[in-house]
């Protein structure tokens, strides 16, 4: 099959995709804002074709642009997972008429609050939520649904420009922060554990779900630099509360028309036992959580995921053998990376727990950890067991220590 890639080269799972879609035997034909000569070995190898634009983003111009380069080809699939251009790809597959999704229907993917909408009609939980365009109507939203309560963009992705609100004073403070941005979700704060659903569909039906819970929740961890963000998958899905997340999670699959690709939702357990919608989008979630779902079954879903999309049977491996954690690291103090201390010791006593590990070397220039899930780099870890998984998650969030400029032991 002949598929289009828009971005195959960013962020930095793309030329993961890439490739994958190479490996289950398609013709790739990447569209991308990076020069051909950058693109990394890998990514050239893997596409047929290659166009570069201007700027990805720009929708009428890489639409003008796609369909005089693609002219006089057979096109049997428009594909991206990059959450910005998923619109762009209905577009393109409407202007192009090239069957999949349309733009209304993922648009109910994109817009969070068309989303809950449609969501809440089809009888599921989701939090109680209105659009607001002007601090006015943020006013009035917030009033009306009560605190605590989340501001986020109606179209973001990951916790950006996400904040919660907890009286009136704080809400002046945040309409201050989110003041560029041109609409926002005014929504119920639902107070519990918040967990993944992750999915590879065909024709709207998961042929492979995953389950991850994150530790802290994400509001939680993108307000303490301190802490090391864990995310971990469930290797148990037959809990009855990861089950009702699991049962929520199809629903929203149905109610939003998923036809085939990657999801992932976020959903909220609370204390009483209730699961209730979060978020979801048509893409594969980021922050190498691909990685962690291959490293829980041992497979590669990189290529499952072209399989699918191509046409094929994805061939997947539904039994899943471990808990799987990421651990994300913050650097203590400012600019370049001096030393980095306990990770020998943890390297030694959990050698055999330890999946993958990425941390910026000695002498890098730290990243802006409220920009950046990935902060400073990562470790991944393993284990059949689910308290083992995670106590080895905490040792490495807690014993290993990258140090900064202007930074001293603890």
């Amino acid at each position: 099959m002949n598929i289009v890639f828009l971005a195959p080269a960013y962020p930095a799972e793309m030329p993961e995709f890439t490739c994958g879609l190479a490996e289950a035997g398609a013709r790739v034909y990447g569209i991308g804002d990076s020069p051909a000569r950058m693109l990394p070995p890998k990514v050239k190898e893997a596409l047929y074709a290659y166009l570069h634009v201007p700027r990805i983003l720009d929708e009428d111009d890489v639409l003008s642009r796609a369909h005089d380069w693609l002219r006089g080809e057979h096109i049997d699939g428009i594909e991206t997972l990059w959450e910005p251009t998923v619109l762009l790809a209905a577009k393109m597959r409407e202007r192009m008429g090239i069957p999949g999704m349309s733009h209304d229907t993922v648009l109910g993917f994109r817009d969070k609050q068309l989303m809950k909408e449609r969501v809440a009609a089809a009888g599921l939980r989701v939090p109680y939520s209105a659009r607001a365009t002007s601090s006015h109507q943020v006013r009035q939203a917030a009033e009306r649904i009560g605190y605590p309560l989340i501001i986020q963009p109606i179209d973001g992705a990951g916790s950006a420009d996400t904040y919660r609100v907890e009286d009136v004073g704080e809400l002046e403070q945040v309409l201050k922060r989110v003041g560029h941005v041109p609409v926002v979700s005014v929504e119920e704060f639902i107070d519990g554990e918040e967990f993944t659903h992750d999915t590879i569909c065909v024709d709207g039906e998961p042929v492979y779900e995953n389950v991850a819970q994150y530790l802290p929740r994400p509001l939680i961890a993108r307000t303490d630099e301190s802490c090391s963000p864990i995310i971990c998958t469930v290797r148990d899905l037959s809990q009855p509360k990861i089950q009702a997340g699991i049962t929520l999670g199809r629903g929203v699959l149905k109610a939003l028309g998923m036809g085939t690709g990657f999801t992932h939702m976020e959903w909220y357990l609370k204390s009483d036992g209730e699961v209730v919608f979060g978020e979801i989008g048509c893409r594969a979630g980021g922050a190498r959580l691909v990685d962690q779902m291959n490293f829980t079954s041992d497979q590669d879903l990189f290529t499952g995921w072209g399989r699918a999309v191509s046409g094929q049977r994805p061939n997947l491996m539904l039994q899943r053998r471990y808990n799987a954690a990421i651990i994300f690291k913050r650097a203590k103090g400012h600019g370049r990376i001096q030393r980095i201390e306990g990770l020998s010791e943890f390297e030694n006593q959990h050698r055999d727990r330890l999946c993958a590990m990425e941390l910026l070397p000695v002498g890098a220039r730290r990243r802006d950890w409220t920009q950046t899930l990935i902060s400073d780099g990562w470790i991944m870890v393993r284990h059949p067991n689910w308290d083992e998984a995670l106590k080895t998650a905490r040792s490495a969030a807690d014993d290993v220590t990258l140090f900064a400029e202007g930074s001293h032991p603890a």
